[in-house]
Parts: C-alpha cells; sequence; structure tokens
C-alpha cells in the first residue's frame, strides 16, 4: 500500500448523500479528507462529520486490540486479551447456548454505522442465517415511510436529484436538510439562482434548512398527512389538477376527490396549526407552479402514523402531474434504483428454519427484558443501542442482565460496549473493500483500502469468517468468497435493470458508475395496478384505510407538550458524539421552547430545565423563542454520555410500533419541562 498521495475514497456515514472523497496521505497517515470535485452529484463539497473524520480514525481512544470484560457491566472496565481467545471465548459460549437453550437464544443488532454493503449485510447476515440465531426486524429508520411510499409508487423509486436544478419551486417536508442532505440544498439553491425556484420549508423546527427558505410553514408533530389531504381538498376544489394524467397514470382519482372533501382548510388548520390562509396560499402554489419537487424527510415517519404520512404526500405529484415534467415530482428515497441483489448478499436460504423468530430492533428493550424463551447472548455492530434505541432505560436495564453474554464489534468502547463481556476492535471503511449504493443519488462507489488497519482492528467480513470457522462451517463456499467476489455478486442482480453494466472492475476503473435510469413515466410502476394508488387495495388487505387518511398520534400520557428529539448537525446519530472534535463544532445540546409556553411556566432562556415524562428524563439548556410552535419542545442530537447520561434524549422516547413496516416512534413523545 502506497504511503503518500491523493486517494479516491467515498463517505461511509448513513447519510443519503454519499459524497466522493479524496485522501490524503502522508508517511502511511491521512492527514487531509476533501471533497472529490469529479463526482457528478457531490462535486467536491462535503460536511463537516466528514472533513473532520480523521481525528476520529487516529482518535487516541479506538479500540486496537480485543478485551474482556472485568468490573461490572456498564463501568467500562476491561482487560486485554488475543483474538484468539476472544474468538475461542464467543464460539464456545454460543456452542453451549445451541445445545442447551437453541440458536434463537442468539440476536444480532446491527444497523448503517457503516453504510458499506459488505459492513451492513454481508457474511454477518450469511453467518447469522446459517447459525440459524433469532433475525432482526431492521426497522429504526425508514421503514415506516418507505412502505407508505410503497403503497402509493410500488417502491423507493423517485425522480433523479440532479433533475431538481430545474424545478420552480422545492418543498423540503419534514427534512432538515442543510445537516441530512446538503447537496440537495445546493441544487435547490441553484435552482433558486437560475430559475427564480422559491423554497418552501415544512417542519415542526426553524432549523437551518427553515432559516434558509422563502417561506417557513411550522406545524404541529404528527399532522403532516392533514396538511397534505388539506392541500389535495383545495386542489380539486379549485380544479388545479392535471386530469389527464389523473385519469392515464393512477387508480382511485374520483375516489380520493370525494373523501378530501371533509378535509377542508378549516378543520385542517385546527389539527396543523397552519392558518387557513397559509393552507390557501400553499395549495395554490403547489398547484399553479411547474415543475415542483417535494423531498420528503424522514422526520414525520417517526410518528404513529408516520407510514401514512409518506404515503398521502406522496400522492401530491400525481395530482397535479409532476411527474412527466423535468423536475417535477418526488423524493423519498432512491434506494431502488440501486437495490443488490440481496438474496445473493445475505443467503437467506442458509437459515433451515424459515419460522425463526423476529425481533423488531426498536423493541430492544422490550425483547431483553420479556422475551420467552429469552436472548441470551447479543452481538452488537455498526449500532449503539444504548444510545440510539428508544425508551434508552430500558434498552440498559436489558444489557445489564449478568446473564445475557454480549459481544461489541466497534471502533470505540461506547456507551453499549461498556456492557459487553467480549469487545472487538473493528476496521475503519478506510481499512475495508466495500460496495457503497446511495439511497438518494444514482451513483454506486467503490471503497478499496486507502490505510493499513489500526492496531489488531478487524473488519466485519473478516470476524464473521473467523466466526464460522471457530463454529465448524468456515470452509463452506459461502464463507470463503473475497470481497471482491461478494461485491460482483451484488451487483448481479438480475431484479434491478438499473444496475446493468456496473460490475466491480469498473467501478476500481472509474470510482464510481451512474445506475441506468431514465425517467418512471412514461412507464409502469411496480404497483399491483402498475400506475400510481390513489386507492390502494393492498392497504385495504392489509388493515390500512385504502386512501390517504389522517390518525391523530396515539395518547402518550398526561404531559403538555409534544417532544422531538431530531438530529443535530456535527453529528450522526451517537457517531462523533465522543470525538472531541465534533462535540466542540455542536458546541452543546438545547431544547428549543416557545417563548409563550416558557412565560408561562416561568424559565427563561438559558436556563437548565429538566424534561421529564414515564420512561425517564433529561436535563438540557432551553433555548427561547418563536422556533417551535407553542406546545412543541425540539432537542437536537444523541449526545448520550459526550456530555453525561442525564442529557440522553432517548430516554424520553417511546418504543411503540408504528403504523406500517415497524417503523420507530421517536417523535410521537410526550413530557413535561420544568426549570431546575
Amino acid at each position: 500500500m502506497e504511503r503518500n498521495g491523493i486517494f479516491h475514497s467515498v463517505c461511509p456515514l448513513d447519510c443519503p448523500d454519499q459524497c466522493g472523497l479524496l485522501l490524503h496521505k502522508e508517511d502511511g497517515k491521512i492527514v487531509k479528507i476533501e471533497g472529490d470535485p469529479g463526482h457528478p452529484v457531490t462535486k467536491g463539497h462535503i460536511c463537516n462529520k466528514v472533513r473532520n473524520m480523521a481525528e476520529r480514525i487516529y482518535d487516541e481512544n479506538r479500540l486496537k486490540y480485543p478485551m474482556k470484560r472485568t468490573g461490572p457491566k456498564g463501568e467500562g472496565k476491561f482487560t486485554r486479551i488475543s483474538w484468539e481467545e476472544a474468538l475461542r471465548t464467543i464460539t464456545s459460549r454460543w456452542s453451549e447456548l445451541l445445545q442447551s437453550e437453541g440458536p434463537e437464544s442468539i440476536l444480532p443488532y446491527s444497523f448503517y454505522g457503516n453504510m458499506g454493503r459488505l459492513s451492513a449485510e454481508g457474511m454477518d447476515r450469511r453467518f447469522f442465517h446459517r447459525l440459524g440465531a433469532s433475525r432482526l426486524d431492521q426497522t429504526i429508520c425508514s421503514s415506516a415511510g418507505s412502505v407508505g411510499y410503497k403503497y402509493t409508487m410500488g417502491g423507493s423509486l423517485g425522480i433523479d436529484p440532479e433533475d431538481t436544478i430545474h424545478s420552480q419551486l422545492i418543498i423540503f417536508w419534514g427534512i432538515n436538510a442543510a445537516s441530512t442532505n446538503m447537496h440537495q440544498v445546493a441544487l435547490a439553491q441553484k435552482a433558486r439562482k437560475q430559475n427564480g425556484a422559491k423554497i418552501i420549508v415544512i417542519d415542526v423546527h426553524k432549523n437551518q434548512t427553515g432559516r434558509l427558505a422563502d417561506w417557513f410553514i411550522p406545524i404541529l408533530p404528527g399532522t403532516d398527512s392533514a396538511l397534505a389531504l388539506g392541500l389535495m381538498h383545495i386542489l380539486f376544489a379549485e380544479n388545479i389538477v392535471d386530469q389527464d394524467f389523473l385519469h392515464t397514470y393512477t387508480v382511485g382519482h374520483e375516489e380520493l376527490r370525494e373523501h378530501v372533501i371533509q378535509y377542508d382548510p378549516e378543520t385542517v388548520s385546527a389539527i396543523t396549526g397552519v392558518s387557513v390562509a397559509d393552507i390557501y396560499k400553499l395549495a395554490r402554489m403547489y398547484g399553479e407552479t411547474s415543475p415542483s419537487f417535494i423531498r420528503i424527510g424522514n422526520g414525520p415517519q417517526h410518528h404513529d402514523n408516520g407510514g401514512m404520512f409518506v404515503r398521502t404526500v406522496a400522492c401530491l405529484p400525481a395530482l397535479t402531474g409532476q411527474w412527466l415534467v423535468k423536475g417535477g415530482g418526488a423524493i423519498k428515497g432512491n434506494s431502488g434504483f440501486l437495490a443488490p441483489n440481496t438474496d445473493y448478499l445475505q443467503r437467506p436460504d442458509l437459515l433451515k428454519n424459515k419460522n425463526t423468530r423476529i425481533v423488531n430492533m426498536n423493541l430492544l428493550g422490550e425483547a431483553l427484558l420479556t422475551l420467552d424463551p429469552p436472548i441470551k447472548s447479543l452481538f452488537v455492530y455498526g449500532s449503539n443501542p444504548a444510545v440510539v434505541a428508544p425508551s434508552s432505560h430500558k434498552v440498559r436495564e436489558g444489557l445489564a442482565r449478568e446473564d445475557l453474554f454480549t459481544v461489541v464489534h466497534d471502533l470505540f468502547l461506547t456507551e453499549t460496549a461498556k456492557y459487553a463481556d467480549i469487545v472487538l476492535p473493528a476496521t475503519s471503511s478506510f481499512e475495508n473493500t466495500d460496495i457503497y449504493t446511495s439511497y438518494w443519488h444514482h451513483f454506486a462507489q467503490l471503497q478499496q483500502p486507502v490505510i493499513e488497519p489500526s492496531g489488531e482492528a478487524k473488519s466485519n467480513v473478516e470476524v464473521f469468517r473467523l466466526l464460522a470457522k471457530g463454529m465448524g462451517f468456515g470452509n463452506e463456499a459461502s464463507f470463503k468468497e473475497s470481497e471482491a467476489e461478494m461485491i460482483e455478486g451484488a451487483l448481479n442482480n438480475p431484479r434491478n435493470p438499473y444496475l446493468a453494466g456496473i460490475n466491480f472492475e469498473g467501478l476500481a476503473e472509474s470510482n464510481y458508475l451512474k445506475a441506468k435510469v431514465k425517467p418512471l413515466f412514461p412507464g409502469k410502476l411496480p404497483t399491483p395496478s402498475g400506475k400510481i394508488e390513489l386507492y390502494s387495495s393492498r392497504m385495504k388487505q392489509d388493515g390500512h384505510p385504502p386512501l390517504p387518511t389522517y390518525i391523530p398520534l396515539v395518547n402518550d400520557g398526561n404531559h403538555p407538550y409534544q417532544f422531538v428529539p431530531g438530529p443535530n448537525h456535527n453529528f450522526l446519530n451517537s457517531t462523533f458524539s465522543n470525538n472531541q472534535k465534533h462535540i466542540e463544532l455542536e458546541k452543546e445540546p438545547r431544547l428549543q421552547m416557545n417563548q409563550k409556553d416558557a412565560l408561562e411556566a416561568g424559565i427563561q432562556d438559558g436556563e437548565m430545565v429538566r424534561a421529564w415524562n414515564g420512561r425517564g428524563e433529561c436535563v438540557l439548556k432551553v433555548s427561547i423563542g418563536e422556533n417551535v410552535l407553542p406546545g412543541v419542545v425540539v432537542s437536537q442530537g444523541l449526545w448520550a454520555d459526550a456530555k453525561g447520561t442525564n442529557q440522553l434524549v432517548n430516554a424520553l422516547t417511546p418504543d411503540r410500533i408504528a403504523d406500517m413496516g415497524g417503523g420507530a416512534t421517536f417523535f410521537s413523545g410526550r413530557v413535561s419541562v420544568e426549570k431546575i
């Protein structure tokens, strides 16, 4: 491996932008990270998170060798051991559990801390399928909205974000894109500059994205579907719909026209907190401006009614025929265009018992405490559930069980790792070979090792190869494939014509390749009818209203404030929350509160407050103003133990399951707030 030079790379973070990078190396060490100006979408611009990632990779606290616990769970006392001892300890304990409790007593818990397909869903899935372990339903992020969008549009398919430079009206709905999709903001700014495009932001919090908008529309949490239905009411009533498009490319438009009569602006205003005048203004702007584009965010789908929200908003571009206009339509996610051959990658055929139990990752605390037969061993990688999972106190109570054998594979001694019996050091993405497929733009990218592994760190793929060997099935063909072979197989997906022509060799030569994407219309969607389903028979079969419907949030206790713990700007979930540079950039956690509420509660700006409910409590500094509506409080960021456990916002969040896809309901909790 060359010790000096500039190397192509890709950002591994769970972010839609998936930026192309250039890594500068001197004496074998990364000294600078910058954006790759040659990347067709990200064009050399990157965020502070990845710009400062070298400080994370070379952090003195990074794990360098395997360790075993020597103190009480949660205290973080460990001693160094060899890889041989670590693997022997794990495989011998699992062999005992297979005999005494059965394979379902073992549960993997993972997510996309590294978005590489091999790191997140390759050899690991093969291993646990072959073992017969309990399966994890990975629903913590976008599953509710993905299912809702699929009911309407058939899959994770939207417009090409590169086309949004042609948009005349851009609506960021429930997404703080300045922090979580910065290149969509750049494209919107370009459309504003060259087309005079207007940018509208609809959100519960006037965050960085709200401040750059031409028009910010504050809304009460969990009421977004009502607003969308109110817009439909006006579009139909004032006949600013595209009848030809509705007749040709949709089913159920007549039923929808009758259905939305009940969502008059006065009714919708009372639900949403958006004025009647603003509902009319927004509907007319949307109906009369073309091309118009809606960027559907992750935020509102983290409610009890989150799937229905996305299903509802996804209907709007059909009413005005925007899918036929370049720069018109919507994006919830575009992962369908780059979908790999997951059957090949994950090998579900290795699972002998097709009825093996499935555990929803949002219910980890409940599962660890009450599941029968019990989970006896937990293997955590690519995630930090002690911080990111809802109802954190319940999760930590489960992790503290003395009879739970826990293994954590990570770069740092995370809050979860402190509860582990065995901790394994993980490589960073810059030390691995992996394939990356954006869920926003249409480019696949290859990462090849740029630096040597830190200390004794091993990749996810290598760890599961070793575990397979230790469990006696390492010589099977599935566990002997190289990373290059796995990537080549993943890219060979006969069910996805968009991947045609993308292979390992081509990516190795050019670093990124674009899927062969064409506009959705004219064309046939992967819905039962082949059209946009404004009325969905499949939803009716699945127990949902077949037409878009506003369904109020679940009653979450007698607390006066709706609580929304959104993402912050310089961390990504809990990633970077333990790195000093990123902590300095983010400064401190805050609770946003309306000045009317603060006046009534006798709270002044900058004071410390206690937010609490029946699940836990959290201490934060309050920021008072007009950034949220009365009755709403908003925090930003998973500060975790970087600032002390009393600032762990997920202590307050419910672990209820959303209406669709087993999704999380982080934003449907209620709290009381009092001055300390």
